[in-house]
Parts: C-alpha cells; structure tokens; sequence
C-alpha cells in the first residue's frame, strides 16, 4: 500500500513537474521572441534640419480684368451697313468700327437742316425790319424761338444718327465679332469686346486682420497658372473703404505692367505680398512633425557608434519640439531641434525611444516651399 502511493505521488510529482517545466519553457521563448522582435531595426527615410529664410508674406487669390474694358453695343435698333473691324484687331480711341443703315435719318437731317437754314434768314430779315420799326418786337421773339427749336432738332437728328454709329470708347484690343453684314439688330446688341490690356487690374480679397499690415504702393508678385513659376510684379493701387461684414474680408486692387499681352482679363491669379523682413527658422517638412494634442514631436537619429558586427549603431531618440509658421510643405521648428540635426522624415508611427534605425532616403516626402499641383 505504501509503495503504491509513493508511486502515485512520484507520477503526481512528474506529470505537474513537466506542466511547469512547459510553461517555463514557453514563457521564456515568448520573452525571446519579443526581445528579438524589439530589437529588429526598422527602415526610415531622414531630412538634415537646415535654418532657411523665411519672407512674412500675405496669399491671397483674385481675378484679373482691364483697365478698361466694355462690350460694346448699338444705342439703336437697325440693319448693320458695314462693319469696319477684324476680330483681335488693336484699335486707336474712336475709331469707327460699325454703322447701321441710316438713309431715312439723314434725309431727315437734310429736311430739320434747311428748315433751320429758313428759320436764320426769316430771323436775320425780321431783325432789320425791327431796326426800320418796320415789325413788332413780339415778331423777332418768335422768330428767334422758331431758330433756336430748329437748330435743336437739327441736334437731336445729328444724335440719332450717331447712335447708329458704333466708334471704340477707348485704345485696346477688340475680341470676336458678334454681328454680320446685313443683320438687323436691336438696341442693347453686343457687338464686339473692347479691353485695354496694359496696365491690368488684379483684384483680390484679404482678411482684415492684414489691413495693419498691408498698404498703397506695396509691391505684388502675381503668379497665373499656365506661365509656371514667372512672376508678374505690380504694386497696390487701392484699398476698398469698406469691410464686408458678412465675410469680414477687405477688397484690394493692384496694377499689373502687361507690356507683351501676355495676361488676359479673367484669368485666375495668386497674389503675394511681402509684409515684412525675412527671418531664418530651422525648417523641415510637415511629414518629419507629428502633431498631437500633448505635444508635437520629432524622432532624431542618434549615433551610438559600431554594434558588435562593426555595423553603425543609429537610434531613435523622441524630442518634444515648438513649431511656428508653415509654408507650403514646410514648418519652422522654433524649439527642439538644431541646424545639422538628422530627423526622420517618414516612417516614424513604427518607433519608439530606443529603436534601431536603417536609413534609406532613395524615397523622400515632399518638401517644397511653394508646392504646385502636378499635371501628369
């Protein structure tokens, strides 16, 4: 009996002894493992932080239009005679550019002219006859209101027929004929487009916080899509009086020089403007920053020197930063990090304080100062 029971207890013992010695093991494989998965670099791409200048500037987008420009139309209704321009032709400052059929009007100009021709001598033969005391006053003064009635519907004659001729109000580029030869057309008709093209207007809106810091005279840089990178320089030329109250944004105008005709009225502009002197920030790229509400942070490369093989030992060290103004693919970092720091640029959700780094910078982010969308 007793010999079976330390049997028992010796089988007891051997069958609880390998239940441990298992999970032992395992636990130990586990931390193993894990300890190796730790400690496997981990493939980032870096920027060197580098101090830049930066120019205090206000963006802003607008539309170009002309100094001058009009559609011009007939006053009157009529058949068009002749038509004296080519569409994109430059014209001079009342030039004549179309006339409709006016033969019944100047036939009655003809008729209000001899009429006032009768009424000057009735008025001149009368007038001497008052002198003779040949004729009442009563005479010469009705004589007189009939000359001046006529010589005014001589002039309302002469004006009908002019609304009848379309003349350029101003020098400038004419656009594509509306009308044809022969056509009847009514008052108000466009006829044809009319625009100055140098000087131009850019009009655009700024929030009225920039009113301190914007004023007349001002230079501008004017960029258009379709001329790439070229600059076209103006300065303010007016500031609205009036702030709208439903966006709160102040209208602003500035003068372009469009000597070649390059710019056209209507097309998209983006305005910059200069507000003050340039400061130099440390810059890097808004991928290399992650913003959260506790803090905003960076991962700097540390050199450790050679790991056993002889390899270099780069780490990753988080570092806590303050950031300041962005511009396109860039934010200045006021705090936290120094020129010729190495900061990594991607692959930063995949770190901790500590993790072996490989560098592999065949692939970087976007760090453009003035990024433009990419057609292709």
């Amino acid at each position: 009996m007793i010999k079976r029971m330390i049997l028992m207890l010796v089988a007891v013992g051997v069958v609880f002894g390998g239940i441990f010695g298992f999970e032992a093991f395992r636990s130990k494989m586990i931390k193993q493992f894990l300890a190796s998965m730790g400690s496997q670099p981990q493939t980032v791409s870096t920027v060197t932080a580098a101090v830049e200048a930066w120019q205090p500037k206000r963006e802003a987008v607008g539309s170009l239009r002309a100094v001058n420009g009009a559609d011009l139309g007939v006053e009157a209704a009529g058949i068009v005679e002749s038509v004296s321009f080519n569409s994109g032709d430059e014209v001079a400052a009342g030039t004549v550019l179309l006339r409709l059929r006016a033969d019944d009007d100047q036939a009655k100009l003809q008729a209000l002219e001899a009429t006032a021709q009768l009424a000057a001598l009735v008025y001149e033969r009368d007038l001497k006859q008052l002198q003779a005391q040949a004729i009442a006053q009563a005479t010469v003064d009705a004589d007189a209101a009939n000359l001046k009635n006529a010589k005014a519907q001589v002039v309302q004659q002469q004006a009908t027929i002019d609304k009848k001729v379309v003349r350029a109000p101003f020098s400038g580029r004419l656009g594509i004929r509306a009308v044809d030869l022969g056509q009847f057309i009514n008052a108000g008709t466009p006829v044809v487009t009319l625009q100055a093209l140098d000087p131009l207007y850019v009009d655009f809106n700024m929030p009225q916080q920039a009113l301190a810091e914007i004023k007349v005279g001002m230079p501008v840089a004017v960029r258009i899509d379709g001329f790439g990178d070229q600059a076209f320089t103006g300065k303010i030329s007016a500031i609205d009086p009036k702030v709208d109250t439903g966006t709160r944004n102040l209208q602003l105008r500035a003068t372009l020089r469009n000597p070649e005709r390059k710019l056209l009225p209507g097309m998209y502009a983006r305005v910059e403007i200069d507000t003050g002197a340039a400061a130099s920030y440390v810059t890097l790229p808004h991928s290399a920053v992650t913003f959260n509400p506790y803090g905003d942070t960076v991962y700097l490369v540390e050199d450790q020197g050679k790991d056993d093989k002889g390899q270099p030992k780069l780490v990753a060290r988080q570092s806590f930063v303050g950031t300041g103004p962005t511009r396109g693919d860039q934010v200045a970092v006021l705090k936290g990090v120094k020129a010729g720091d190495r900061v990594v640029s991607a692959g930063q959700i995949k770190l901790h304080n500590g993790t072996r780094l490989l560098i592999d910078n065949s692939v970087q982010p976007s760090n453009d100062a003035s990024p433009t969308p990419n057609d292709q």
